[in-house]
């Protein structure tokens, strides 16, 4: 049962019980990423989660670390591009101390200088080797080309240059802009009653009080880069897409759909035909990311730099036959099954029931139940599939990144012509 109650300075505590469970997960999802900052503080909201693990008024970081292992518990944290989550996974006759933990980390940390300046360090050099993971940087190299000179473009790492010069006074300016009480959502799920949550949390948070200035975002216009970065590397990684759409939108389980036929698996069209038939990649598949306010399609490609302009065409020639023919009733059905099974099953971890609680008060303000999630997944048509296709896949939406020894901007150009 998923129970909802919001504080009088607006904070919501949302939970789900599952008695059947001994694990409890927690998480404080603050609306603030990368996505909020400027660009000469690019990173800051990266810096912040590094930061509130470095010690607090009542615990060293060697003691929050101690805390959460000596009863077998997890803790951690992680920032995106639109939120920043802090969570805790314990068993349920340990939820006190993980709260307390959390709620000392967001309210009581330090941000000593000295722990200012190491965590600098760690994380230029976590940008150094981020720099040195080609098939995970080419998706930043990716969005930059499809949402130039804006925020959602930018890595959520920012750049060593940026990290390099934040200074303590802007962090803590950063820090107390954004984590306030109304932009805060605390998620639980797991085998605990919600009156027992809001019990103890309600007055951990009471703290949070004062003005919240609304969130401004400006919604990015697409564009039609193309994007080579030359490096030494075995491997050409390619990315290419257009914009997808944002969470709450009507179309996104279609969307889902045309996802899971094109990249989505082992059975999806561009892993059989480029992989499994013809033996071009060892990795090649498609994925969507939405938000507030917009989303992002692309399909991913490693390969040797020969093959790039074969997998090019390839990977267009199954967009306009998607775009074109649509799908079969057979690659409905089949997406349709996995798409549900891969959701129903993931409710089977206590972690990803609170992630789903937090993501969707976030950006939904409300938790969708999971038979509705089922059932608009089944009101997918084939039809709908094929005017979603035809409009996101047109030559003038598509955007190109690639990182390695290729740049052949003419052979891209034809393989997507074929879109006119």
């Amino acid at each position: 049962m998923i129970s909802k109650t919001t504080l009088p300075n607006g904070v919501s505590i949302l939970t789900e019980e599952i008695p059947y469970f001994r694990s409890v997960a927690i998480g404080i999802w603050v609306a603030v990423g990368s996505r909020d900052e400027a660009d000469e503080i690019s990173g800051t909201s990266h810096f912040i989660e590094h930061l509130l693990f470095k010690g607090t008024k009542h615990r060293t970081a060697k003691q929050i670390a101690e805390a959460l292992d000596a009863v077998g518990g997890q803790l951690n944290a992680f920032t995106t591009k639109e939120y920043t989550c802090y969570y805790a996974r314990v068993l349920d006759e340990h939820f006190d101390l993980a709260a307390d933990i959390l709620e000392d980390m967001l309210f009581n940390s330090l941000f000593a200088p000295e722990d200012i300046e190491r965590e600098r360090n760690v994380i230029i050099e976590e940008i150094k080797m981020y720099e040195d993971t080609p098939d995970e940087l080419v998706h930043d190299v990716f969005a930059n080309a499809l949402w130039k000179g804006h925020a959602l473009g930018r890595p959520v790492i920012g750049s060593a240059e940026a990290v390099a010069s934040l200074s303590r006074e802007s962090i803590l300016d950063f820090y107390a802009k954004h984590y306030r009480h109304g932009q805060m959502i605390v998620a639980v799920a797991g085998n605990i009653k919600h009156d027992r949550v809001v019990d103890k949390l309600a007055p951990l948070f009471t703290q949070l009080n004062g003005p919240c200035l609304p969130r401004k975002l400006e919604r990015p216009v697409p564009q039609q880069e193309i994007t080579c970065r030359q490096k030494d590397t075995e491997q050409v990684h390619v990315c290419v897409g257009t914009q997808g759409l944002r969470l709450d939108d009507d179309q996104v389980y279609v969307l889902q759909v045309i996802n899971t036929v094109l990249g989505g698996g082992l059975s999806s069209r561009l892993f059989q035909e480029i992989r499994e038939q013809r033996g071009l990649v060892y990795s090649v598949y498609s994925y969507h990311a939405s938000y507030h306010d917009t989303g992002l399609f692309a399909i991913y490609a490693g390969l040797s730099k020969e093959n790039v302009n074969l997998v090019l065409d390839l990977v267009t020639r199954e967009l306009y036959k998607i775009r074109s023919e649509g799908i079969n009733e057979e690659e409905l059905r089949r997406a349709k099954d996995q798409l549900k099974g891969n959701f129903l099953l993931s409710l089977e971890s206590v972690n990803a029931r609170m992630s789903r609680l937090g993501k969707s008060e976030l950006y939904l303000g409300k938790v969708v139940p999971p038979e509705e999630v089922v059932q608009r997944i089944e009101e997918v048509t084939a039809e709908q599939v094929r005017s979603l296709a035809g409009a996101m896949f047109r030559a003038d939406k598509l955007a190109m990144a690639t990182i390695g020894s290729w740049c052949d901007v003419m052979a891209w150009k034809e393989a997507v012509s074929r879109l006119e």
